[in-house]
Formats: structure tokens, C-alpha cells, sequence
């Protein structure tokens, strides 16, 4: 078994120094954006730093062997040229509007830069120990699971000294020595000290080789019992397709995710077991046969996910969720084949094509990772435009969550979009569409409910004639009468979000208690399936709150629309039977439940 040879001092102390850096450079990062200073006050200059503190440091500690050698440095900074070009090309993607979810962008950039550092870092640490590309199979085995061992050894030690140091903090707290616990919880000392365990965390993995080896053999004993079962049940299920056909797999509406786990799941198991393919064959030759059964199914599970996954791209478009499952049922599909040709052309040596197979597919999941978050093939353009057209078809009807997730979701190339809808021949010409898109590029959150108190406060409408502009009645509806608009905008009457100046929002005026006086009930477009409304009453003379109300849709099929109908005044009122209902001075009033359903009322 591979063991990497004694750290010199210097280089340990690189990899504390190292994380430890990498903590200090978080906390300027956040004082930086608290502050406003260059290049934190953007999201584009703030992402381009986290990228390259996260990332370029924790391969150096992983992979750090000499500090003299010039070949770890020059990695080092191909590294961070790299990560630097994709991060300024994420950035840019998520930024360039108002009220942009960047999250949705950055997510799963993130995560596949983590995947691609974690396929490329054993290349790397190969091409440091041999000199050259040509790296044996064995070392990128040895080198991939002992970062992997090592990463998760870290993440336990930095969770374990952070229990510690929280019970010393609560233990002096118990006597009102409070300076320990107020100490731990500064912004500094958590960037340091999380910085300094993780260091020490590498550092241990890395040093400490036999313990990593013992439990890296557990998890490989773990997988060797449990992949023939696995295979087992991979070739019974597509054994059971022959009598309940496919109709079942796609009414599920998430075929896809479970065949892509069961692919990833044997392809993990298999490595597991095969490890460096030098060892004597495993299991008996029965379940062997068993094992390559499962791995020859592969490829049908992969199409199958694969046509699951084209059968929803065709019917609702691509997004940016759909294009990542997308990237990873393919590479899945790749593996499978790759995994099913070893099966087919093992000759002497039990799946013997495996080494080949793995080491090609590295450098093309590599691949996949740069072109993913370049240009090349980018998930916000490719969505965008999907999504733009589906909205084209449908004109000029316009469906207000698949609006929403274009404007907010998809970043810049999303805005874009929208902006390009507004002017597009299917739209031009009719003026509640162009209103509609016009409102939602004002808006500044895609949910009004991500605005802070204060922000709102600060930003609500205080002139009755803006908000008589915003607010409208609905069809063959009355105005409230100016009082009702004083009370509003005066900040007597609740209003939710309908004095934001992006709101949407409708009043139906109406005489709902059969009082012989009219009431208002305003009401947040906010979406197409649910609406948020605040009853008003005359009170004493003058406008009061009377109580909210939520309209709700459930399901996908069939459900009304919601903003259609309360623009149209489509309220009913439903007037109980039995009134509310109390116990003395005590209890709340309550109604009446409905009689649970018998046999006999069906």
C-alpha cells in the first residue's frame, strides 16, 4: 500500500500556516463587504476571492510534498489562473440586475469546481512524486481515497475542538465568567481558529497514515459486502420491467434521480472493491458473476434516466437545474458504458479494462467542469433561451412563476431575457403583457416577504395618488373612496407589501358582512398560486383592519388562476351555518369542525 513519505517540518508547518491563512482571508473578505471596501463590495470581486481562498490553499495543504520543488508552485498558480477565469465568468453570470438570486448560480458552480479539484488534485499530487503525467493507476487510487480520508478527518477534528470550545465557554458561563464564550463567538477568533483546525485536521490525514489506512479498509470491507446485493438488486429490478412495463417508472416524476444514484452508487462500490486491480480476485466466482451482471445492466439504467430526464426537457424546457442533472446523467451514462465494456472485455485479470476506463473518464469530467462554467456551455444562456421561447408559444398569456424564474433565477443572461420578451413580437402588441413584464422587471425580490422591516418602511409609498397608480381596482369593481387611500398610505391600515413600489396588487371593494357597508380587501399578486390579502372595515367612522385572508391553489393540473381571478373580482363569500363558539370568560371562540365522512356518504 502507497504511503507518502515523512513530511519535513517546514512542510508541515506550510499546511497549519496555510489553512490558517485561509481563515484570516475569510474574515477580510467579510469585513471587507461590511465595509465596502475593493474588491468585496461587489459580487463579482467577492466571489472571485472566496473562490480562490477555498480552493488553491486546500490543494496546496493536500498535495504539498517539498516547498523547494518549483513544479508545486507552478501548479499552484496554473490553479489559481484557472479558478480565477471560471470564478470571474460565474460572477458575471450572477450578477448584472437588481435582485438576482445568485445563489442559484453560484450553487452548483461551486460545487462542480469542488468536483473537478477532487478529480484533478490526484493527477497533480501524481505528477509531483513521478514527474511526469504518466501517472500509475495505483498512485491515483492511494492519492484520491487518502484525500478524501483526509478532508473528512479534518471536517470531524474541526466539529470536535469546536465542541470543546463551546463547552468551556457554557462551563465558565455557569459562574458569569462570560469573557470565554464572547471571546469564541468573534468573527475573528471563528475565522482563526476553524482556519488552524482544519490545518491541523490535513495535517493529522496526512501524517498519520496507518489509522487513515485501517479506516479506509473498514469502508472498503463495508462496500465489499454490500455490492453483490447492490448488483442484486440493480439486475432484479430491470428483471421486474419486464412485467410492469416503463408507465409505472415515469409517473413517479423523479425516475431520473433514482437511476442516476443506483449508477453512481455500484460505480462507487465497484472502485471500492476494486481498488488498485492488483489484488487477488474478490468473492467467490458466482458472486462475481453476480457483480458484472449489475455492471452490465448499467447502461440501461443510464438511458433510461436519461430518456426520463428528455421526456421533461421536452415537455417544460431546460433549466439550470435540469441542465446540471442533465451534465451528471451523461457522465453517469459514460461510466456505465465504461463499466459494462470492462465486464465485456475482461481477459485473465477481473475487470482489468476498469484502469483505463477510470483514468480517461477523469480527464473528461475535468473537461465537462471547465466547459460547464465557461462560455462554452453555459447553464443560464442555454436556460434562458428555453425558457424564453416556451413563454413565446404561450403568448400572449404570460405564466407568472415561469416569468419569475426567468427574471430572478438564471441570473444576468435571465434579465436579459426578459427584457428582450418586452419588445418581442408575440408581446409588443398587447398591453397587459407588456404592463405584466414591465412589473416584473421593477421588482426588486422575487418573494416580497426577503425585504427586511426597515427596508420596507423605508421604501413603502406615502402619496395616495402614487399608490391609487399601483394599486387598481379590480373589473366592475368602485374605488375605496380617498379616505380609504389617506388611511393606506397614512399607515393605518395594514398593507402588506402593496406599497412597495414593485408591487402588484388589486382591491375589491365589496359588502361582505351584508351590513349595508362596503369593505376592501387588498390583495398581493405576489404569484399565480397563492394570494395574500388584509380585509379593511368601516370602524367608528373611519377605516380599520379587520383580519387577513390567504388564497391558496394546490397541485399543478387544473388549479385556477389565482391573479386572473381577483383582477376579474371572482370572490365568493360563503356564509356559515353555525356561528363560533365559547366556554365562559376563558376559552377562545371556536367553529365548528365538519362530521367526519362514513361509509354510508360514499
Amino acid at each position: 500500500m502507497h504511503s507518502d513519505p515523512a513530511l519535513p517540518r517546514q512542510t508541515r508547518s506550510f499546511i497549519v500556516l496555510a489553512a490558517l491563512l485561509q481563515g484570516g482571508l475569510m474574515y477580510l473578505a467579510q469585513k471587507g463587504a461590511e465595509h465596502g471596501w475593493w474588491p468585496f463590495s461587489g459580487l463579482g470581486g467577492r466571489v472571485c476571492w472566496y473562490t480562490l481562498v477555498l480552493t488553491v490553499p486546500t490543494a496546496m495543504a493536500l498535495s504539498v510534498q517539498d516547498l523547494r520543488d518549483a513544479r508545486f508552485w507552478r501548479h499552484a498558480a496554473a490553479l489559481s489562473a484557472l479558478f480565477l477565469a471560471l470564478a470571474a465568468w460565474a460572477g458575471w453570470n450572477a450578477t448584472g440586475a437588481p435582485g438576482l438570486r445568485s445563489s442559484q448560480v453560484l450553487g452548483p458552480f461551486g460545487a462542480a469546481l469542488a468536483i473537478g479539484l477532487f478529480v484533478a488534485l490526484p493527477w497533480l499530487q501524481c505528477r509531483l512524486a513521478h514527474g511526469n503525467w504518466r501517472a500509475p493507476y495505483p498512485a491515483l487510487f492511494e492519492h484520491a481515497w487518502q484525500n478524501a480520508l483526509t478532508l473528512a478527518l479534518a471536517a470531524l477534528f474541526t466539529g470536535i475542538c469546536w465542541a470543546v470550545l463551546y463547552l468551556w465557554g457554557r462551563l465558565f458561563a455557569l459562574v458569569d465568567v462570560h469573557f470565554f464564550r464572547d471571546l469564541f463567538g468573534e468573527d475573528a477568533f471563528v475565522h482563526l481558529a476553524t482556519g488552524a483546525m482544519a490545518g491541523l485536521g490535513i495535517l493529522i490525514g496526512r501524517t498519520q497514515q496507518r489509522p487513515v489506512q485501517v479506516a479506509r479498509q473498514i469502508l472498503f470491507a463495508v462496500f465489499k459486502g454490500l455490492l453483490p446485493l447492490l448488483a442484486f438488486i440493480a439486475v432484479l429490478f430491470v428483471a421486474s420491467l419486464l412485467f410492469t412495463g416503463l408507465e409505472p417508472l415515469w409517473r413517479t416524476r423523479s425516475a431520473a434521480t433514482l437511476l442516476v444514484n443506483v449508477v453512481v452508487l455500484l460505480v462507487v462500490f465497484a472502485n471500492a472493491v476494486y481498488q488498485d486491480g492488483e489484488g487477488e480476485r474478490p468473492y467467490p466466482a458466482w458472486l462475481r458473476r453476480m457483480v458484472e451482471a449489475g455492471l452490465l445492466v448499467l447502461p440501461l439504467y443510464a438511458g433510461l434516466a436519461l430518456y426520463a430526464m428528455g421526456l421533461r426537457i421536452a415537455q417544460y424546457g431546460w433549466t439550470a437545474d435540469r441542465f446540471w442533472a442533465g451534465l451528471v446523467a451523461v457522465v453517469a451514462a459514460l461510466y456505465a458504458l465504461g463499466y459494462a465494456w470492462s465486464v465485456l472485455r475482461s481477459r485473465g485479470v477481473w475487470l482489468g479494462p476498469l484502469r483505463g476506463v477510470n483514468m480517461v473518464l477523469s480527464w473528461m469530467v475535468m473537461a465537462l467542469v471547465v466547459l460547464a462554467n465557461s462560455p462554452a456551455l453555459d447553464a443560464q444562456r442555454i436556460s434562458a433561451a428555453s425558457q424564453a421561447q416556451r413563454l413565446r408559444e404561450a403568448a400572449p398569456e404570460l405564466a407568472r412563476e415561469d416569468l419569475a424564474y426567468l427574471r430572478f433565477d438564471l441570473g444576468r443572461r435571465g434579465y436579459r431575457a426578459v427584457q428582450a420578451l418586452r419588445t418581442d413580437p408575440a408581446f409588443a402588441g398587447d398591453a397587459g403583457a407588456v404592463a405584466e413584464l414591465d412589473a416584473m422587471l421593477r421588482r426588486s425580490q422575487r418573494w416580497n416577504t426577503h425585504r427586511s422591516a426597515a427596508e420596507r418602511e423605508r421604501t413603502r409609498l406615502r402619496d395616495a395618488d402614487q399608490a391609487r397608480a399601483l394599486i387598481v381596482p379590480a373589473e366592475g369593481g368602485t374605488d375605496p373612496g380617498d379616505a380609504w387611500w389617506q388611511a393606506l398610505v397614512g399607515g393605518r391600515l395594514d398593507a402588506g407589501e402593496c406599497l412597495q413600489p414593485d408591487a402588484e396588487c388589486v382591491v375589491l371593494v365589496r359588502d361582505l358582512d351584508d351590513d349595508g357597508r362596503d369593505e376592501a380587501l387588498l390583495c398581493s399578486l405576489a404569484g399565480d398560486r397563492h394570494a395574500q390579502c388584509r380585509l379593511h372595515a368601516h370602524e367608528d367612522g373611519g377605516w380599520e383592519d379587520a383580519g387577513r385572508v390567504g388564497f391558496w391553489s394546490a397541485g399543478t393540473h387544473g388549479r385556477p388562476d389565482l391573479r386572473q381571478a381577483l383582477r376579474t373580482g371572482q370572490l365568493q363569500v360563503h356564509h356559515q351555518r353555525w356561528p363560533a363558539l365559547s366556554l365562559g370568560q376563558g376559552t377562545a371562540p371556536q367553529h365548528l369542525e365538519p362530521p367526519p365522512a362514513t361509509a354510508d356518504s360514499h
